[in-house]
């Protein structure tokens, strides 16, 4: 009997607006705001506009569904999901959570997309659009706590090319109104459509993980409105034949209760988000504020850069994994994932920001000479898992003194999250960088007044 597939199909039906709380709805419109912001300024980069020109030239016109940063520009929602969430996922500047994935990315573009999609008299309310939203994470959540594994610094596949296409199966079946058996069948669909590998972490292609799952999902959903098929028992531990457990190695699926009249506690609520500060990898941060805490004591109080002749040795103390261990990064795309750059870019300029993976930055013959006096430590008791490592930094000056820096929780991590300005003046630098300021402002209006608004056509409308 398929317990644990029918649990979720009946969940993702059945859910109401009513079971959102205050905290989850001030959270989710949080990632939401943040996530367009990444979007926008994605739209400003070289992996969106060839995925974009690749969309256009394969495909024959559709006027639906909005383009990230492109006015007049409109694509049908299956592309259009699918070149947003590149966007969103360009410089690894979006959400993480715990256990490891990206949610936001995953869901938005297609939840967006398809309410683009959606006739004007049948356009959700906002509530209803939050909901799906949050349908889309809570799924991906759920399914990663099948695993232990899944709690680490992923090794084999990146999560989001596997939970983001089921979450955005969850909420696109959800926003269509789909019953149990065919919420259960897009789940299953999603599952033929999910994975990607981690040797694509740190290239161009990263970005289409993020971007295939939403638009994927949203074909999975799709599918399943018309009648498509697939297993029954595809979250289910069926001995002999893999299902969703396929991507796990000790997968204990459990089932999802139906919300009863005492309402459903989202994992949002138990487990807030992660917003990152830079566009760099999650693990990078840890590092960066532990070196920026040893430029605070060589710089003194005045703002200024560090000089490679002060600096004789640089010890990172770090978890162990290889992707995200690059000494000489070559890439825009490298940079973000490697320690190494990250640490020695906040030890120099006392920060990381946007314009740190630019070309010229990233040649600076200061960085490069700090970047070869690095050296890693592995301590046994920082394990690759978001929510125990740390990052510490050690520098031993020309003089023989040494200035350590160590960060457990950074600014921006679930445990300490971003101010609500914090993570509007980051929206603010992100969607600036194409939209004019009083659009940008609308922006953040619409997001905070979504749960307040019959439909979604206003923040649909800005974004067009």
């Amino acid at each position: 009997f398929p317990l644990f597939t029918s649990s979720f199909g009946k969940f993702i039906s059945e859910i109401k607006p009513q079971h959102m709380s205050p905290i989850v709805l001030h959270r989710s419109k949080r990632m939401v705001l943040d996530s367009i912001g990444v979007g926008l300024i994605g739209s400003t980069t070289e992996v969106f506009e060839l995925a974009l020109q690749h969309c256009q030239h394969m495909y024959a016109p559709d006027n639906i569904s909005f383009v990230y940063g492109r006015r007049g520009t409109k694509l049908s929602p299956t592309l259009a999901s699918f070149v947003n969430g590149v966007a969103t996922h360009s410089m690894d500047f979006d959400d993480t959570w715990h256990p490891a994935t990206h949610p936001s990315g995953a869901v938005l573009p297609a939840v967006l997309a398809l309410s683009d999609m959606i006739p004007a008299h049948r356009k959700p309310s906002g509530l209803d659009f939050l909901l799906a939203f949050n349908v889309g994470v809570e799924i991906q959540g759920r399914l990663m706590r099948f695993s232990n594994e899944a709690h680490n610094i992923p090794k084999r596949f990146h999560p989001p090319s596997v939970v983001g296409t089921m979450g955005s199966a969850a909420a696109c079946a959800h926003l269509l109104s789909l019953d149990p058996s065919q919420c259960s069948h897009a789940l299953a669909i999603a599952a033929s459509l999910a994975g990607a590998p981690m040797a694509n972490a740190a290239t161009q292609s990263k970005p289409l993980h993020i971007g295939n799952a939403s638009r994927l999902g949203l074909e999975a959903a799709m599918l399943a409105s018309r009648g498509l098929e697939a297993s029954a028992l595809v979250l289910d531990a069926v001995e002999g034949v893999a299902g969703f457990s396929a991507f796990y190695e000790d997968y204990v699926p459990q089932t999802l209760e139906s919300p009863s009249d005492n309402g459903h506690v989202f994992l949002l609520e138990e487990q807030d988000m992660g917003f990152k500060r830079f566009p760099a990898h999650l693990g990078m941060h840890w590092v960066a504020d532990a070196a920026a805490s040893v430029h605070k004591l060589l710089v003194g109080v005045k703002p200024g850069k560090v000089s490679p002749s002060q600096v004789q040795d640089i010890l990172l103390r770090i978890p162990k994994s290889k992707y995200i261990n690059r000494p000489f990064p070559e890439s825009e795309h490298e940079a973000r994932h490697s320690f190494q750059f990250n640490a020695c870019c906040a030890l120099l300029d006392g920060e990381v920001t946007v314009q740190s993976f630019s070309e010229a930055a990233m040649n600076r013959p200061e960085l490069l000479a700090l970047l070869s006096r690095v050296r890693l430590e592995h301590p046994q008791d920082n394990p690759a898992n978001f929510n125990l490592m740390y990052g510490e930094v050690q520098v031993t000056l020309a003089g023989g003194d040494i200035l350590r820096g160590r960060c457990d929780t950074f600014y921006g991590h679930w445990r300490n999250p971003l101010t609500n300005e914090s993570l509007r003046k980051k929206f603010r630098h992100n969607a600036g960088a194409v939209l004019p300021s009083d659009m940008v402002e609308q922006l953040i209006e619409a997001v905070e007044d979504l749960d307040r608004q019959e439909n979604c056509r206003v923040l649909l409308s800005q974004l067009h």
